[in-house]
C-alpha cells in the first residue's frame, strides 16, 4: 500500500488488511517509483486514488482504479475503474463482478459459436432446412441475452 496520509492511518489499514508492505508520506513521485519498481520485478499492480496527486500513479500501474465519483477529473479520465462511492470493500465487488462477466462471456462464445457451427454443417449438408436453421440461430441469441442477464440478478455466482 502506498499512501501520502500519516503513518497511524497508513498502519491502521496496512495492519488491518494484513499486508505485509505499506508505505505512508509519499510524495506522487515515490509512489510512481514505487510502482515502477514492483512493475520491473514482475509484479502486477493496481492502484486505487481519488486526488490529483493519484494521477500518475494510476497511470504507472496496470489496474487503476478512481474512488468515488467525487474524484478529480484526471483520476476520473486516467481510471480503469471508477467506483462510485468511497469504500475500499467495492474494489472486491468490482473484482467479483468483473470475473462473473469473464465467465458469462466465455459461456455465451461457446454457446453462440457452437449453436452457428452446429446449424451450419446441418444446413450445408441439407439434414435440416434453412428456415430451421434460422430459427435455431436465433434461439440461441435468446439463450445468450438471458445468459447475460445473470449479472443484473446476481445469479452468475458459481
Amino acid at each position: 500500500m502506498l499512501t501520502g496520509d500519516r503513518e497511524d492511518s497508513a498502519k491502521l489499514v496496512g495492519e488491518t488488511l494484513g499486508l505485509r508492505d505499506w508505505r505512508f508520506g509519499l510524495h506522487p513521485e515515490e509512489k510512481v517509483e514505487a510502482i515502477r519498481k514492483w512493475r520491473d520485478a514482475g509484479e502486477r499492480v493496481a492502484m486505487a486514488g481519488d486526488g490529483v496527486n493519484d494521477a500518475p500513479s494510476l497511470a504507472m500501474a496496470d489496474v487503476s482504479i478512481g474512488m468515488g465519483l467525487r474524484g478529480s477529473d484526471a483520476v476520473l479520465e486516467q481510471a480503469d475503474i471508477v467506483l462510485t462511492k468511497d469504500k475500499l470493500e467495492r474494489i472486491l465487488e468490482a473484482l467479483d463482478l468483473s470475473k462473473r462477466c469473464r465467465r458469462i462471456i466465455r459461456q455465451n462464445l461457446a454457446i453462440s459459436l457452437g449453436v452457428v457451427v452446429i446449424l451450419g454443417i446441418a444446413a450445408m449438408g441439407r439434414w435440416i432446412p434453412l428456415p430451421i436453421g434460422v430459427l435455431g440461430h436465433e434461439g440461441s441469441t435468446v439463450v445468450v441475452v438471458l445468459n447475460s442477464l445473470r449479472l443484473l440478478w446476481g445469479g452468475a455466482r458459481d
